[in-house]
């Protein structure tokens, strides 16, 4: 009898099993490893970025403030402030340049600027900015310009120039002069810095791939409007979820377990079990047989969830599914979008034309500067698909649109990122003259996660057109303006600039174009004119050249922003209202489709002026889709779409709703801010926006709506719509709530009669939101 029956304690012998467990046991243990040495250095990268920021931060704020210091100093050292007093601006220029060693170029202006507004884009908005801020300011500012065929660092002071009054001094300096920290300091292979103003990169070091995500960590340097943005990847998660630390313990553990089995050469002790009678040994199984058992645990795990299917695997490059909005699809390019992805997503695109019966495409782009590559991709994959695309090049979306309608094509794909940071692209798709959205947009994706993507026995053709002086041709033919108007046209630096002036100019209208350039980048202020903070440069403009009304345009053109000469901000659906009652004077009774975020004011306007309102969901796609299941003439929404099909052909143009906009202003014997300050008004707010995390948006919704509608609810007494999140109109205003289908934020609007009124209205959303939202501060 062995001494190990003769004790009653039974051992698993493992035999050859040892060696083979042991080693399954060290791979488990370096993979436990690895994932926390991986954490870990993702850490420490975050931990060093950081310090990289803070120390370039503060840097760049010395480099600011020294600039500035010896600036003021300059201006008043004898010979400067001699010439200055004695009117000699050439004077006061020489000897800037004289005290300041390396400065390359110094100006005196008049503070009326007439020598500068004479060609204002041969001077540079960018400049003009700067001096505009500096006499309003009156404080020597400082900016980066875009000056001899450059960057550079602009200063800019507002200074007396003795018998010429009031003038500004304008000093160019080398852009190193503030850039030079960046080349003291190691910014990780992994991470990413860069200096920005406003939505353009002044200079940037590390992973690109980042910059979408880099205002999380963002600084800015004191007041001068720029900043230091900067991101880090995102630390994995280990097996299981594990962090670090529980990664490295796991692994500990595994090596030790795995080293007393190779020392105790199978043979591991179990404890004694006995059975029922006295004493019987139960020898159990060995531990071959429960290592055999192992697997069906596993399967077990693997299969909890039956109802998710494995990925399939995607040819050439798999694709994020987050990229597939609700309206279009976007994403950041270099990350999420590349020319294979656009490939691939024009061959998905061509295979629901070949479905649909359908061959003929055509395709335009923005000014982005990623819109060539992924044109070209966008293209290949179309015509690997069998369809036959038309390039139009260049172009503004409506451009796009009214291109599929004139060459008689039905279908279209503008490559544009619309309003989103210089490093975003994508697309706005059109089959079948029907705008892609929701389910349509999804089964894209679909199509190439399962790899159903036709590929045609031959390639489609391919040819290229240039419609846009057809599309100048086409509304000049039937809008002309009674009497002329002076506009000014912000195009932002987006493609509508391309078209601005020669069009509104076509229709009778004397144009200055502002930011008509076409810059991807967008060196001077973001192309979203529902941003009352990018409309700052186009009052300002408006006033100096005294002009009848300024008009904005969003980055791809499909959206339009209107001020006065005051300088106000007319919002999209008070500009609503005077579409509303043009058309209706020709078509009584016709339908007019608006957004939940419109005024209160709006329904009543268009009833009064004999049209039918209806109010549906915002999204330029749905409100397409809504227009073609009802016949509506226009409908518009509060960011600035408008879809005319009263003489046009139903799709959102910015471009369009401007010249239609002016043709009617030029109708009347009023003024244009007369006429605009007759429509009716009230007190509201703008679109209000409360970051959420990724995916709750929606859910924090449905419990919104959930808690109001119940008994003894404050919003008993409101009209509730649940169209498009909850929208509550009391007798004296109303509020909405809605969540966002491009951006994880909360959209909310308020209006009322007067401000008491509003404050409750605000009230009543901020106390049934805030137990939603606990340690979110509700900004409103």
């Amino acid at each position: 009898m062995s001494k190990a029956k003769a004790e009653g304690r039974p051992r698993f012998t493992t035999g050859r099993s040892v060696p083979l467990l042991a080693v399954l046991l060290v791979l488990l243990a370096g993979w436990f490893g690895w994932s926390g040495v991986r954490q870990w250095r993702q850490a420490a990268v975050g931990a060093e970025l950081e310090q990289s920021r803070d120390r370039v931060v503060e840097g760049l704020q010395t480099a600011v403030t020294g600039q500035l210091g010896r600036f003021g100093k300059v201006l008043k050292t004898g010979p400067v402030a001699s010439a200055l007093a004695s009117g000699n601006a050439q004077g006061a220029a020489v000897a800037i340049r004289e005290g300041w060693p390396g400065v390359e170029d110094v100006q005196v202006l008049t503070a009326d600027l007439d020598a500068a507004y004479a060609d204002p884009k041969a001077f540079g908005y960018s400049r003009l900015a700067l001096l505009e801020a500096a006499i309003a300011d009156d404080k020597p500012v400082a900016r980066v310009v875009r000056d001899a065929g450059g960057q550079r660092l602009g200063l800019a002071a507002a200074v007396d120039l003795g018998p010429q009054g009031a003038a500004v001094v304008y000093v160019r300096q080398p852009l190193l002069r503030l850039t030079g920290v960046f080349d003291q300091v190691a910014v990780p292979a992994d991470g990413y810095l860069a200096l920005r103003q406003g939505n353009h990169n002044v200079v940037e070091q590390g992973s690109r791939a980042l910059s979408g995500g880099a205002e999380a960590l963002a600084r800015p340097i004191g007041t001068s409007g720029l900043r230091l943005s900067a991101a880090v990847p995102d630390i994995e998660p280990g097996p299981l979820g594990l962090g670090a630390i529980s990664s490295a313990i796991v692994a500990l553990l595994l090596l030790l377990i795995a080293v007393l089995l190779v020392l105790g050469k199978g043979k591991v002790p179990l404890p004694r079990r006995r059975g029922a009678d006295d004493g019987a040994a139960d020898a159990g199984p060995t531990l071959s047989e429960s290592l055999a058992q192992a697997p069906l645990a596993v399967e077990a795990v693997d299969t909890s969830d039956e109802a998710a299917p494995p990925p399939p695997s995607v040819p050439g490059e798999s694709v994020a599914p987050d990229i597939f909005r609700a309206y279009d699809i976007r994403g950041v390019v270099g990350r999420e979008l590349t020319p294979k992805v656009a490939a691939l997503i024009g061959q998905a695109i061509g295979s629901v034309l070949q479905v649909q019966g359908l061959r003929d495409i055509v395709v335009g782009r923005d000014g982005r500067l990623s819109g060539p590559e992924l044109t070209a991709g966008l293209i290949e994959g179309l015509r690997r698909a069998g369809c036959n695309v038309t390039d139009i090049g260049l172009a503004p979306t409506p451009v796009v649109y009214f291109a599929s309608y004139h060459l008689r094509a039905g279908s279209c794909v503008a490559v544009t990122g619309s309003h989103n940071p210089p490093d975003y692209n994508g697309f706005k798709i059109v089959v079948g003259g029907e705008t892609l959205s929701g389910d349509a947009i999804t089964e894209l994706y679909h199509r190439i996660r399962d790899g159903q993507l036709h590929v045609a026995s031959e390639p489609g053709s391919f040819q290229t057109r240039e419609v846009n002086a057809d599309y100048i041709q086409r509304i000049a033919d039937d809008v002309q303006l009674d009497r002329p108007l002076k506009v000014v046209a912000d195009a932002g630096n987006g493609v509508a600039g391309e078209l601005a002036q020669p069009l509104l100019e076509a229709i009778g209208a004397e144009v200055i174009p502002l930011y008509c350039d076409v810059d991807g980048s967008f060196p001077n202020h973001h192309p979203d004119p529902s941003d009352p903070h990018n409309l700052e440069d186009l009052i300002q403009t408006v006033k100096r050249f005294d002009a009848d009304i300024g008009l904005s345009f969003d980055g791809d053109g499909d959206r339009l922003g209107v001020v006065t000469r005051e300088g106000k901000i007319i919002y999209a659906d008070r500009l609503l209202m005077l579409f509303a009652a043009d058309v209706l004077m020709r078509n009584p009774g016709a339908l007019v489709i608006y957004d939940v975020k419109c005024t209160g004011k709006l329904s009543d306007y268009v009833l009064r002026n004999g049209g039918s309102p209806l109010m549906w969901k915002t999204g330029h796609s749905l409100m397409k889709a809504k227009m073609r299941e009802t016949d509506a003439e226009l409908a518009g929404e509060m960011s600035g779409h408008f879809f005319f099909k009263e003489r046009w052909f139903g799709f959102d143009d910015g471009l369009y709703a401007a010249a239609r906009l002016l043709e009617i202003l030029a109708q009347r014997d009023e003024t244009p801010s007369e006429v605009l300050d007759e429509l009716p008004d009230s007190v509201s707010t703008p679109e209000l926006k409360v970051p959420v995390d990724a995916g709750t948006p929606h859910a924090l919704v449905s419990l919104f709506v959930s808690s109001v509608q119940v008994e003894d609810s404050p919003f008993a007494g409101a009209r509730l719509s649940t169209i498009d999140g909850l929208r509550a109109d009391f007798p004296d205003g109303w509020g909405l709530v809605r969540a966002s289908n491009t951006t994880p934020v909360l959209v909310l609007r308020f209006e009322a009669d007067d401000e008491a009124a509003l404050e409750r209205i605000k009230a009543l959303f901020r106390a049934q939101l805030q137990p939603l939202l606990p340690g979110v501060e509700l900004g409103f």
